[in-house]
C-alpha cells in the first residue's frame, strides 16, 4: 500500500527551481533510496517532502492525505520524521536529552520511557554514552543518535537526508548495519545518499536525480546494472 506519493514536484529557491516535475512513492515497509551528484536536488526533495520548502507544483500525498499545504509540524505529528542533514545536534544537551526531544510529538504518552528503553538496545553505544553532552560524540555517534531522536517520534516514514556525510567509513559501515537492521524490523524508510553503496546496501528501490529531475528509477539490482549509475556513482 502506497504510504507516500510525491507528483509532480516543483520548488526552489528564489526565481531558481531546484526540482522540476519530480514523482516519487513509497510503500509501506518499504526502503527507498534517492541518489544523486551535488546539486541534484536531493535535499530540496527531502525539505519539500517535510514542510520546510514550499511546493511551487505538484501535490504530496502522506497516508492517504493530501499534506501538500500541511506545516512541517503537522507533518511531523502525522508520522513524518526527518534526519536533516549535518546531523542538527545540541552540543551542551545530553544523549537522553535528545531522545526525549525526539518524542515531543508524543509528550503526553506513557511510552516514552519503554521506546527510549528500546532505542539504547537497537545502539547500545547511545546507553553507554546516555549522560556525555552530543558536542562530545564522534561524528558516527553522533548520527546513530539524530536516527534515534527521530524515531523516538515512532514515524510512519523516517527521512534521512546524507546519514554518511562527513563520517568515517568505519563509521558509515556502522550507521548501514543499523539501518538495515531497521528496515528488517519494518521500517519504512526513505534515504537520499551522494554514497550510492551504502544507500544500495539498505534500500531495496531507487531514484536518480540529475538537476532537479528524474533520470532514472529501478530496483537497486537494475541501478546496479545500468552502465550510467555504475560509472557516475559506482565507480
Amino acid at each position: 500500500m502506497t504510504l507516500l506519493e510525491a507528483a509532480g514536484l516543483r520548488a526552489g529557491y528564489g526565481r531558481i527551481d531546484a526540482l522540476h516535475d519530480v514523482s516519487v512513492n513509497i510503500d509501506g515497509g518499504e526502503a527507498v533510496t534517492v541518489i544523486g551528484a551535488n546539486g541534484a536536488g536531493k535535499t530540496t526533495l527531502m525539505k519539500t517532502l517535510a514542510g520546510l520548502l514550499d511546493t511551487r507544483g505538484g501535490h504530496i500525498m502522506f497516508d492517504g492525505h493530501n499534506v501538500t499545504a500541511w506545516s512541517a509540524e503537522r507533518r511531523a505529528h502525522a508520522g513524518l520524521a526527518m534526519v536533516p542533514e549535518g546531523r542538527q545536534v545540541f552540543p551542551g544537551l545530553t544523549v537522553n536529552d535528545h531522545l526525549v526531544l525526539g518524542a515531543y510529538t508524543r509528550r503526553r504518552s506513557k511510552n516514552v520511557d519503554t521506546d527510549m528503553d528500546e532505542i539504547y538496545d537497537l545502539f547500545p553505544i547511545l546507553k553507554q554514552k546516555a549522560k556525555q553532552t552530543a558536542g562530545t560524540l564522534s561524528g558516527g555517534q553522533q548520527q546513530l543518535m539524530v536516527i534515534g531522536r527521530a524515531l523516538m517520534s515512532r514515524p510512519k516514514l523516517l527521512l534521512l537526508d546524507e546519514p554518511s556525510l562527513g563520517l568515517a567509513p568505519l563509521a558509515v559501515a556502522e550507521v548501514v548495519r543499523r539501518l538495515e537492521q531497521l528496515v528488517a524490523d519494518g521500517t519504512t524508510l526513505l534515504l537520499v545518499e551522494q554514497n550510492a553503496a551504502a544507500a544500495f546496501q539498505v534500500a531495496s528501490r531507487g531514484y536518480v536525480l540529475g538537476r532537479g529531475e528524474v533520470v532514472a528509477t529501478g530496483t537497486v539490482n537494475e541501478l546496479q546494472e545500468d552502465a550510467r549509475v555504475r560509472e557516475a556513482y559506482l565507480g
